[in-house]
């Protein structure tokens, strides 16, 4: 039986288990989007990756009109919800995962290329930022635990 590679492993869609961050001075952990996050990461065949995420419990604006809310609305739609898409890349040797910001809701990402420790064993895929990054202002590390999603 051949091993199959990480590619084709990572290949389909994921459903958020689990969103929580550490912070490497004190090891405090915290799950910014709750107990219950929600959440998709797609991979596609042909090397493009998609990733939302928010919390579950976020507030509709008043108006119903995408493009008219308070800034109060804006401001707390967008601390809770995380996006951004484009190409991915594999390295098999080392078992990382790079993806490569085409479009984020996060100005400051796009066109970078961020790198993912990866777990995958069947229907659990476990992915660790490579190292600290800033969150809420303190360096922190992010582990995101998905399930394969059911098929449609």
């Amino acid at each position: 039986m051949s091993k199959r590679f990480l590619r084709e492993q990572l290949v389909g869609a994921w459903a958020l288990s689990s969103f929580v961050e550490r912070d490497i001075e004190t090891g405090v952990e915290n799950r910014p989007f709750g107990e219950r996050p929600l959440g998709l990461i797609l991979y596609t065949p042909d090397g493009y990756m998609s990733a939302q995420l928010q919390r579950p419990d976020r507030h509709a604006f008043a108006d119903g009109d995408l493009l008219r809310a308070t800034s109060e609305e804006y401001a707390a739609a967008g601390s809770s919800y995380v996006a951004y898409s484009g190409r991915f890349f594999v390295d098999e040797a080392k078992r990382t995962l790079s993806h490569e910001m085409a479009v984020s809701f996060f100005p400051n990402w796009l066109r970078q290329r961020q790198v993912r420790l990866v777990e995958v064993g069947g229907e659990r895929l476990q992915l660790i930022t490579d190292g600290p990054q800033r969150f809420s202002g303190v360096l922190k590390t992010a582990t995101l635990t998905w399930r394969r999603a059911q098929p449609n």
